[in-house]
């Protein structure tokens, strides 16, 4: 989240009471809580409104098939991005679907319609079913991808010029995962091995401008890769012509004053096939991994006393990590959901008054809706939690410090600087400045 230059003072998004723009569907959840497999938690970090969000989405296609997502915004209008991500992909997904299988009945080959399975002694067929898969849902997710990022440009009341977001956005249709990921957000799959000792698998790669192949294509369309001297080893991405916008992403949602100059919105395409030594996946964005390692949120959401607590835990854990590693910096906005791929949950009746609290809409000083958590104090105690150390703070843990939990500290909202200490925080680093020679060269 960077410095903020609107062009107008209306708020940019209405539709809804928390800026959602679809109805209350069955199975849908977007705020912190839990589903039938699955829980989902997000927090506001120290930098304003939280510009996280997150979905999942039981029975998304049929009964057996899970949506699940997490968007992390950034710039001015980033929270209306990522939250505009969360409400409309899977809704193109699933017309992408529709689409991709009717031209290939049309054409005479078959659509995919149950689980692929594969094992040491495929056949012929289960290759070629696989293959059929891959390719239905690949080109599925890139054109549900590139409808959404059409659709952003084109808004009217919402300025995405110098705003984006991530997405991390996974179906689990029976025994298949299909995935796909733009920005530095994640996705990791917590497994058994043989002696059934839990280990982290990573499943979707952190699209860094520093990639070789993202910082080659950047640099092929004019764009500019460097980190700064106080921070070198944030590479961002900047206009040819100005030391603006520093986006710390290679791919991203909106953004569009540096589409032209390398960044996309086309995504990484995964497809893994699930096993039964496989637990649980975790999503989440960039606000836990910079803190937590991947085997670090594997033995946090392994250990949790409740699965429905997994997510929050996880937050929790982030935000005593950012007190801890990085005491000049403000806290990320985090946001993550676990999902249990054995589909089960805790069967207390009281969990989710013990572990969850509603995500509530309040207004900020100039009007425009912000989501934030109303977090209650208490926590459950963490079992094995390597990253979560002792320390002397306002509340002792049994909860978290009431600052790392309510967020915003309005003395260190005076006090910090936007570039002092970590400042691999900010997405951004200052919106372009446009001169008057340059008028129309990036529209």
């Amino acid at each position: 989240m960077g410095c903020c230059v609107s062009t107008s003072s209306r708020s940019t998004c209405s539709s809804g009471s928390n800026g959602d723009t679809l109805p209350s569907l069955p199975n849908r959840i977007v705020t912190n809580g839990k589903s039938r497999s699955s829980c989902l938690f997000t927090q506001q970090g120290r930098k304003g409104v939280n510009q996280d969000a997150m979905i999942v989405w039981e029975d998304f296609m049929s009964e057996d098939t899970i949506f699940c997502g997490v968007f992390d915004g950034h710039g001015p209008h980033g929270h209306l991005v990522a939250r505009k991500a969360r409400d409309v992909l899977p809704l193109k997904l699933l017309s992408s679907l529709h689409s991709c299988e009717s031209k290939r009945s049309s054409s005479g080959k078959a659509g995919f319609k149950g689980n692929i399975k594969l094992d040491n002694g495929e056949s012929d067929k289960d290759i070629s079913a696989e293959d059929e898969l891959n390719s239905i849902w690949r080109e599925a997710f890139l054109k549900a991808y590139n409808a959404m990022d059409k659709e952003l440009r084109s808004h009217r009341n919402l300025d995405c010029f110098c705003s984006g977001s991530t997405a991390v956005t996974i179906v689990k249709k029976g025994s298949n995962l299909l995935m796909g990921s733009i920005g530095d957000s994640r996705a990791i799959m917590g497994s058994k091995d043989s002696n059934d000792s839990m280990f982290a698998i990573q499943l979707t790669v952190d699209l860094k401008p520093d990639l070789p192949r993202e910082a080659e294509r950047i640099k092929r369309c004019k764009g500019r890769v460097f980190a700064l001297q106080d921070e070198p080893e944030v590479h961002r991405v900047w206009l040819p012509f100005d030391d603006a916008p520093g986006l710390a992403m290679a791919r991203a949602f909106g953004d569009f004053c540096l589409k032209e100059y390398g960044v996309i919105s086309i995504p990484e395409f995964y497809h893994r096939v699930l096993t039964d030594a496989d637990q649980f996946i975790v999503i989440a964005s960039d606000g836990v991994w910079d803190v937590l390692s991947n085997e670090e949120v594997v033995e946090i959401v392994s250990s949790a006393p409740t699965r429905s607590s997994a997510a929050r835990i996880v937050v929790a854990s982030a935000a005593r990590e950012w007190k801890l590693k990085y005491p000049t910096s403000k806290m990320d906005d985090c946001a993550v959901v676990c999902l249990f791929l054995d589909g089960k949950m805790d069967s207390e009746s009281d969990c989710d008054e013990q572990c969850f609290s509603s995500a509530i809409i309040q207004s900020n000083h100039s009007g425009n809706p912000v989501e934030s958590d109303d977090v209650q104090k208490s926590e459950p105690s963490l079992r094995r939690n390597y990253t979560v150390r002792s320390s002397e703070e306002n509340v002792t843990y049994g909860g978290l410090s009431v600052d790392a939990e309510n967020g915003i500290s309005s003395a260190e909202e005076q006090s910090w600087s936007g570039l002092e200490g970590v400042t691999r925080v900010n997405s951004l680093v200052q919106l372009p400045r446009f001169s008057e020679e340059r008028p129309n060269a990036l529209l």
